[in-house]
């Protein structure tokens, strides 16, 4: 049962913060970050925030400091916002899977054009 709400305070927390970056967050390092996914813990005390973005990997890195920096201001919304118990820690990561599904795109489409 836990794990039900560990998902669905997940997927709150994953909301409330991609409204913070769209609204309150004016970090300039902070790109075109979308919100893949979060991973709480069934105690709720740890948040891993996973993320995906536009550029190359420096410009990755610049996101995920700007997160980091940001990230003491995100977990006190959090916790006041859905008027949690414990404020949860929250890390963020950088989130692969779209590059990897964008790169083996591209390696089905060159494998079907040689086939031509």
């Amino acid at each position: 049962m836990s794990g039900r709400r560990a998902e669905r305070v997940g997927e709150a927390i994953r909301g409330m913060i991609a409204e913070m970056l769209l609204r309150e967050i004016k970090d300039p390092r902070i790109g075109m970050v979308t919100l893949t996914t979060v991973h709480l813990t069934d105690d709720l005390r740890h948040a891993r925030v996973f993320f995906s973005c536009v550029g190359d990997a420096a410009a990755r890195a610049r996101s995920l400091n700007g997160l980091r920096s940001a990230s003491g201001f995100i977990r006190s919304q959090l916790t006041r916002r859905l008027q949690l118990r414990v404020a949860p820690e929250v890390t963020f990561l950088f989130d692969p899977t779209l590059e990897n599904a964008e790169r083996l795109a591209s390696l089905l489409n060159d494998t079907y054009r040689k086939d031509d």
